[in-house]
């Protein structure tokens, strides 16, 4: 028997959710209201509105105080980020797909070692992958985040596409292979329309973890004309030891917008991956 809910506890519930999605939410909204704010106002109050507000942040924090604006390092972050995805969305794809699908020597023990690889800590690897890309004259450049990601260095990822192949039916492949289809075609017509929502799940991650890097970028670039976001950002902060902390403020919100756009773009994708699991036909 189902148990019917009281319209108090229904109003309690709606309650809760609302004082915690608030408590959640509060740095982004103070983050917005301090964007308006002069120094002296935000570190004096907790209040989100500003009392004087002040509207020349944004402008200020584009251009910038030295030789290069935010529209460089907002641009520098998209190059460094968009092939970074897209190649490895094709490597974890590949390399799902061949673990899935295939057998072929070594397999369990190749697949082992993959799985070993998410488990390292990734300060294990640091000096080692800093000695080897300064060997192959990559300092200074974004090989060091693209290569990986066109070689299939992200076991997570990898992992995450051969658990999902592994859930779609064997049949899809047998009956492509009784209208005359390769693998290659297989892959292409009939098992990556199956795959949106877990290649999607790819996209917002991987972009989401390399716009957001800071440790990784300040140690493989050193030009300032290079800088992503996190590193123009941190840089703002170390011109002067006074600075105007709305500026700051306001192009956070900018850097953060592609990533909420790209995640709320692509919410409906993660839906109808739980709601299918992958079993389309």
């Amino acid at each position: 028997m189902i148990k019917k809910t009281t319209p108090v506890s229904k109003i309690i519930s709606y309650i809760f959710l609302i004082v915690l999605a608030y408590i959640m939410i509060y740095p982004l909204l103070w983050m917005i209201g301090a964007a308006f704010k002069t120094n002296e106002e935000m570190f004096g109050t907790i209040g989100l509105l500003p009392k004087n507000p002040v509207f020349g942040a944004f402008a200020a924090g584009w251009t910038g105080t030295g030789q290069y604006g935010f529209s460089t390092f907002l641009y520098n972050t998209f190059l460094m980020v968009i092939p970074t995805v897209i190649f490895t969305v094709i490597s974890a794809t590949l390399v799902g797909y061949g673990f899935a699908r295939f057998n072929f020597p070594l397999k369990k023990l190749l697949f082992f070692i993959m799985i070993a690889t998410l488990m390292l800590p990734a300060t294990v690897i640091i000096i080692p992958r800093y000695i080897f890309f300064k060997k192959l004259g990559w300092l200074d450049t974004y090989l060091p985040f693209i290569v990986p990601a066109m070689l299939g260095s992200f076991p997570f990822f990898n992992f995450m596409m051969v658990q999902f192949f592994r859930g779609l039916p064997i049949e899809i492949d047998e009956s492509g292979k009784l209208d005359g289809c390769n693998s290659f075609v297989i892959l292409k017509d009939l098992l990556l329309p199956l795959c949106k929502s877990a290649i999607f799940s790819v996209i917002v991650f991987q972009f989401v973890w390399t716009w957001n890097d800071f440790f990784n970028v300040l140690i493989y670039i050193s030009s300032v004309a290079k800088y992503p976001v996190a590193l123009g950002l941190r840089m703002t902060m170390d011109i002067s030891t006074e600075f105007d902390w709305n500026q700051i403020m306001a192009m956070s919100l900018i850097s953060i917008l592609p990533p909420v756009i790209l995640f709320f773009a692509a919410q409906k994708y993660f839906v109808e991956g739980i709601a299918t699991t992958g079993m389309k036909t």
